[in-house]
């Protein structure tokens, strides 16, 4: 599946490769937010569930980045590595993945810049912090969100405000989680701030 999108983004980039203004670089900074709900229905009847949302933490991300730009348009692949923690209250739920957005992005006035797309997450590790139980599969290894935000274009030096949202959910579990009947939605919501740095 990774490799279908690797596939799927250098062909939607090939035609930008030769452009005007073709670019690479680094880019990292913080996220905040959470996974989705986590439901415990061990203790209920079939049809009904305890559900707990998960309180928002900070995390980070760092990565590589490609940007192609033709009359004032502007295609952006990314590939970062990304950790993100969501405290349950009785337990934190850390998750370790590639995250690779491809953004179509507009230069609107000077510095400014508006961009938006999927984002791909390949997830690498999950696991439960702070408690006996353990969860070490998710129904999806590859899901896709999307990513909309806007951006400040400064010489080499770019700073990004963005928001993820996800189009559905993507449910953790394990042995134990399925013994113990709960379950975790992986894909987050979440806020992105980010410094770039042109090569």
């Amino acid at each position: 599946m990774m490799k279908k999108f690797l596939i799927a983004a250098i062909f939607m980039t090939g035609s930008f490769v030769f452009a005007q203004n073709a670019s690479f670089g680094i880019t990292g900074g913080f996220n905040y937010g959470a996974t989705g709900d986590y439901e415990n229905f061990s203790m209920f009847t079939e049809d009904a569930s305890q559900i707990v949302k998960g309180k928002e933490k900070a995390g980070f991300h760092a990565g590589l980045y490609g940007q192609f730009e033709l009359a004032g348009i502007f295609i952006r692949p990314e590939l970062l590595y990304t950790e993100l923690n969501t405290d349950y209250k009785d337990f934190d739920y850390a998750l370790k993945k590639i995250d690779a957005p491809v953004l179509v992005g507009v230069n609107v006035i000077g510095p400014l810049n508006i961009k938006a797309g999927p984002s791909f997450q390949y997830i690498l590790k999950n696991e439960l912090q702070n408690t006996s139980f353990e969860i070490g599969e998710v129904d999806k290894q590859v899901t896709v969100g999307y990513q909309l935000g806007v951006g400040l274009q400064f010489g080499r030096l770019g700073f990004d405000a963005r928001y993820e949202g996800a189009f559905s959910e993507n449910d953790a579990f394990g042995e134990m989680a399925n013994d113990n009947n709960f379950r975790i939605d992986s894909r987050p919501s979440q806020f992105i701030l980010s410094l770039a740095y042109e090569l």
